[in-house]
């Protein structure tokens, strides 16, 4: 049974993941700062009290892992707040900050951490935005949102490269406008619609595609 390890999973599109990913056949583990009712019910591996911005927190998940091998790494712990021109205070370059560490360099110190109890030939899906295309930005705004998506863009691009040599795929994932808390459930998807297109998009792509920029539907996404 191939393993799976899933962050930021114990609500909305992680989740969410975890349920489509068991349905898959995976062994699933789930990885959360703190569990939820939801999360706890699903009767999986949980690894609590994991915190994307401390490389101790991952380490020790490292170690907590021993020699268990991960097929699918999908990182998706991330923050999400609005910040606008003309109000950008401590406050907001503060939110902004903490944007840039859990979404950008968190997943990068969860590659960094779990490298080593990767598979040979598994896959990562990153969670991005498409918020962090450059191209796409019609509106503005969201300075720390879409900048750390970006930056995580980025990342993946040069995981891909730098993971190839070992057949471990990379793969940029926009989940779409989802339903949940960190949206307020606003959205055109739920998060169990949105994390079965995920999943399909995960066992699909091959490693001819890895570093690529795709939208849950499968379309591909500009940079």
């Amino acid at each position: 049974m191939p393993t799976a390890l899933v962050t930021g999973a114990n609500r909305g599109i992680g989740l969410a993941l975890c349920k489509a990913l068991r349905t898959h056949g995976y062994d699933v583990i789930a990885v959360c700062r703190s569990c939820s009712a939801e999360l706890e019910a699903l009767e999986l591996r949980i690894e609590r009290g994991v915190d994307v911005r401390d490389r101790d927190s991952l380490n020790r998940l490292a170690e907590r892992l021993g020699e268990q091998r991960i097929d699918l790494l999908v990182l998706n712990a991330g923050v999400l707040s609005q910040e606008s021109l003309g109000e950008l205070d401590h406050d907001a370059f503060e939110r902004m900050r903490l944007q840039f560490e859990v979404n950008a360099l968190g997943p990068l110190r969860c590659v960094e951490a779990l490298a080593d109890r990767l598979a040979d030939g598994a896959r990562i899906g990153l969670i991005t935005s498409r918020m962090g295309s450059l191209e796409d930005n019609s509106s503005g705004g969201y300075y720390g949102y879409r900048m750390s998506k970006a930056a995580l863009n980025a990342a993946g691009r040069s995981l891909a490269h730098d993971l190839r040599p070992r057949g471990i795929a990379v793969f940029l994932l926009h989940p779409g406008y989802v339903r949940t808390d960190m949206t307020d459930h606003n959205g055109d998807v739920d998060p169990d619609q949105s994390a079965a297109r995920l999943v399909d998009r995960l066992r699909q792509l091959s490693l001819a595609e890895s570093g690529s920029f795709w939208h849950a539907n499968g379309q591909t996404l500009p940079w």
